[in-house]
C-alpha cells in the first residue's frame, strides 16, 4: 500500500506541480549528509510516519457476492492509515525553492484524493477514494521542529502532506452453500419419514348423574 501511495504521489507531482523536467522528485531522508550531496533541483516527499485513523475503523463484516448475487465470503471492512509526508524543495536559491513550495501547495489543494487514474495495484482495486490532506496543523503530540532534529538538519520551509489510505486486512471467511428448497415435512410414510400411526382415542368421563342413572338401568 505504501509504494502505491509512493507512485501516485511521484506521478502527481511530475504531472502537475514540478514544470520542468530537470527536477528530481525522490522520497530519502533529508538529513545533514543527504543535504550536501544534492547538486540539482529536488523535489524530497519524506515519509515520516505511519499511523492508523481510528476515526474510520469499522465495525462487522462486510459481504462479498458472486455474478447471481449470493454471498461467497464474508471480509472485515479495510483498515485505514494516515501516511504523513514532509515535503520539501531543495535548490540553490531560497526564491526557487519558495516557487517549487507555492506549485506544489497548488497542486494538492486541487485535489481531495488522489486522482484515480494514478492508482494501481490493491489500492486501485479497493475501489475506494485517497484522501490527502495538505499543511495542516501538526498533531500535538509533536512538531515539524522534532522532525528536523531527529533528522539531525536544520529547520527549513515545508509542507506537510497526510495521505489516508486504505488497506485490505486479507482477513476472509467463506460462505457455506446456500439453501435452495425448505425442509420438507411428511406424516404419511412417504420421503423416507416412518408413517404416522394414531392411538386409541379416549373420551372424557360422563358426568355424576349420568353414572347413577346407567347403575339405576343396570340394576333393572
Amino acid at each position: 500500500m505504501i509504494h502505491e501511495v509512493d507512485s501516485a504521489l511521484h506521478a502527481l507531482i511530475r504531472r502537475e506541480a514540478t514544470g520542468a523536467r530537470d527536477i528530481e522528485v525522490v522520497f530519502d531522508a533529508p538529513t545533514k549528509e543527504w543535504a550536501g550531496r544534492r547538486n540539482a533541483p529536488t523535489i524530497d516527499v519524506y515519509l515520516y510516519d505511519i499511523r492508523e485513523d481510528l476515526r474510520r475503523r469499522e465495525r462487522g463484516l462486510l459481504n462479498e457476492y458472486d455474478d447471481s448475487r449470493q454471498v461467497t465470503a464474508r471480509v472485515l471492512p479495510p483498515r485505514h492509515f494516515k501516511l504523513s509526508y514532509l515535503v520539501t524543495a531543495w535548490t540553490q536559491r531560497p526564491e526557487d525553492e519558495h516557487r517549487l513550495l507555492s506549485g506544489l501547495l497548488s497542486c494538492f489543494l486541487r485535489y481531495e484524493a488522489l486522482p484515480e487514474d494514478l492508482l494501481s495495484g490493491p489500492l486501485a482495486e479497493l475501489g475506494l477514494p485517497v484522501p490527502i490532506m495538505i499543511a495542516l496543523p501538526p498533531p500535538e503530540d509533536r512538531s515539524f521542529a522534532d522532525v528536523w532534529s531527529a533528522l539531525g538538519g536544520e529547520l527549513k520551509p515545508s509542507l506537510d502532506l497526510v495521505v489516508c489510505a486504505p488497506t485490505d486486512t486479507g482477513r476472509r471467511y467463506e460462505a457455506g452453500p446456500p439453501v435452495v428448497e425448505p425442509p420438507r415435512v411428511s406424516m404419511g410414510g412417504k420421503d423416507g419419514w416412518p408413517p404416522y400411526e394414531e392411538g386409541p382415542r379416549r373420551t372424557a368421563p360422563a358426568p355424576p348423574a349420568e353414572r347413577k342413572r346407567r347403575a339405576r338401568k343396570r340394576a333393572s
